[in-house]
């Protein structure tokens, strides 16, 4: 599927900025290669990823980083002028509050800060758009979603089966996840605090009682987390162009 070109509605209140963190090991991919720097079409997929979320107009994008990474500075990303560095952290959302912390030091509380999974090279801009567009006229932050298409069990010991989950209400969290710089960083502090397991940006915000909306998006906006969906991010990609 083509890529649909299209503009944002209206004007931008308040600056959008890109936090991609890219500190983790990614060891279900690999004991040994780092996923984000595998080689798509003789880009690697981080750089894939940055140039997606960059057909946004961004004021920034900040890429959160192991400090024994040697790679990522001496990639070719696009508007390098857009480009800032932070430390990562040991898990994902230390690496994520480490660029809101970066942020608040260049950005207003209330400019939008999307996240989204470095090694998530296939969204589409259709997505981006609608996104960014409903947060803003709802002005409620929020997430890429899918509904969950598949008949779900509930395992507690392998291979017994407990029973079917009802799926009607349930939907598949992706990325970008979108809120205010200053919501954002004070509900994932907050969560943190509390001993919350914050397993993307969308439950620390719920847990700080925050609305969250989900905005439907495809399929394709595939997370690379195995070997064989590194090929499946090619394919993607080539019929996407």
């Amino acid at each position: 599927m083509k890529q649909t070109v299209r503009s944002l509605n209206s004007p931008l209140p308040h600056k959008l900025w890109l936090v991609l963190p890219a500190a983790g090991s990614g060891s279900r991919f690999s004991k040994t290669q780092l996923k984000q720097y595998q080689l798509i079409q003789e880009r690697t997929v981080l750089e894939h990823t940055v140039a997606r979320l960059n057909s946004l107009p961004l004021s920034g994008y900040v890429l959160a980083v192991s400090p024994q990474d040697d790679v990522a500075k001496s990639l070719n990303f696009v508007y390098p002028q857009r480009l800032h560095f932070c430390q990562g952290g040991n898990e994902r959302v230390d690496s994520v509050l480490n660029a809101l912390n970066y942020l608040t030091e260049i950005a207003d509380p209330n400019d939008w800060v999307l996240v989204h999974d470095a090694a998530r090279p296939c969204v589409s801009e259709e997505t981006l758009l609608d996104l960014v567009e409903h947060a803003l006229s709802s002005q409620n932050s929020s997430i890429v979603a899918i509904p969950v298409r598949d008949t779900l069990k509930r395992v507690a010991t392998a291979p017994q089966i407990l029973h079917t989950v009802d799926r009607r209400e349930l939907w598949q969290a992706q990325t970008p996840q979108m809120a205010p710089l200053g919501t954002l960083k004070a509900a994932i502090e907050s969560a943190l605090a509390a001993g919350v397991n914050i397993t993307d940006e969308a439950s620390a915000l719920e847990y700080a009682g925050h609305q969250v909306d989900v905005v439907q998006g495809r399929a394709d906006n595939l997370k690379i987390t195995y070997p064989d969906d590194l090929e499946l991010a090619r394919l993607i990609l080539n019929a996407q162009q």
